[in-house]
């Protein structure tokens, strides 16, 4: 599968490459970010720099950095995993570095990239795992057409605790129709 560069009004979304892995290191080296994207596994830099190396090349799912215009700094990444022509099917994942947090880059990023799901891989549906804990992308994903479809109770820890996902999904209709 041909990995696409998607440009938006004020973002490049360009596949995930081996330079991106000092940036990629920042992400998830912070707490918070993983936390909140449910993530337990403590990477090490080696695994880091091997993903941005590879990723590009893998099938099924599409990694891309997001980045401003000419400047083409990664600031975080947004992903379609477990894509299934058959089935229309694809999970969406999106990351921030921490400085990018609250600019609006996500909601762009994630417009472009179910865009790209419905009209150019033509998909019928895209799912999300958002954690409960996560109110603020929980709002940014109902904002674009996601609505919630059910509950994985206690599937992510928080620390000592645990926390529910939230399931939700846009169907290719509801994108066209909003």
């Amino acid at each position: 599968m041909d990995k696409p560069t998607l440009q938006g009004e004020m973002l490049v979304l360009r596949p995930v490459r081996a330079e991106d892995a000092d940036a990629m290191w920042d992400m998830v080296s912070d707490a918070e970010a993983m936390r909140l994207m449910g993530e337990t596994h403590v990477y090490t830099r080696d695994e880091v720099e091997g993903w941005c190396a590879s990723a590009a090349a893998l099938p099924d799912r599409i990694d891309l950095a997001v980045t401003i215009g000419d400047a083409d700094e990664y600031l975080g990444e947004i992903v379609l995993s477990a894509i299934d022509q058959v089935a229309g099917t694809a999970r969406l994942r999106l990351a921030m570095r921490p400085k990018y947090r609250g600019r609006g880059y996500g909601t762009e990023a994630i417009s472009l990239v179910l865009g790209l799901a419905f009209d150019g891989l033509g998909l019928h549906r895209v799912e999300i795992d958002v954690l409960s804990i996560n109110t603020r992308a929980r709002s940014i994903y109902e904002n674009l057409g996601f609505q919630v479809e059910g509950r994985r109770r206690d599937a992510y820890r928080d620390g000592d605790r645990w926390c529910d996902g939230i399931v939700m999904s846009v169907l290719e209709d509801d994108y066209h129709a909003s």
